[in-house]
């Protein structure tokens, strides 16, 4: 079967309680995105779930492929209403993180060749904080997500993000396997 490049998830979350949680949290350090050839401006990461033993915040934002132990950062403590966002994927979760796109910024397009719900690995986006002047493109067909809604998306296809607006663009990201649900979800 081959699955669709998007799919909005059948599950919600409350916009203000997100929001709520990121402010608890947004003066801490966060860490410029790693790829820097995959971006203009500022697009930075705060790991909340990374695999284990992993002390570097670089090496926390990301899922390697081979890693099966993961575990919460102690960040989450602060983000109660994050915990119960992660409680609610019925997925095997790996890294999560929140990943902000300033003003001006944008996130050039490529592709994450091992992001795929057919392959087995998937990202869902939960977004906390945006804008009209966000835009999304996966395979350049734009995807309006609002603050509160889960998606998949299948980013080993092409994808690009800019943010025209004056606001910044947070996303609640989420690594995870891609199980019976994921995929009945993604399907519907």
């Amino acid at each position: 079967m081959t699955l669709p490049d998007r799919a909005r998830l059948a599950v919600a979350f409350d916009p203000a309680r997100l929001q709520a949680d990121l402010a608890a949290v947004e003066a801490t350090t966060w860490t410029d995105h790693f790829v820097r050839q995959n971006y203009e401006g500022r697009w930075d990461v705060l790991p909340l779930r990374h695999q284990a033993g992993a002390t570097h915040p670089i090496m926390q934002a990301y899922t390697p492929p081979d890693a099966t132990d993961f575990v919460d950062a102690a960040i989450l403590d602060a983000t109660p209403y994050f915990r119960s966002v992660l409680a609610a994927i019925p997925c095997s979760l790996k890294a999560v993180r929140l990943m902000r796109l300033t003003p001006g910024s944008r996130i050039k397009e490529h592709e994450d060749h091992d992001l795929a719900a057919d392959w087995g690995q998937a990202r869902l986006h939960v977004p906390i904080t945006t804008n009209p002047g966000v835009t999304f493109l996966l395979n350049r067909v734009p995807v309006a997500m609002a603050p509160g809604e889960a998606w998949y998306l299948r980013l080993s296809d092409p994808h690009a993000v800019t943010n025209d607006g004056h606001t910044d663009r947070v996303h609640l990201v989420i690594d995870c396997a891609a199980n019976d649900w994921l995929i009945e979800q993604i399907a519907a």
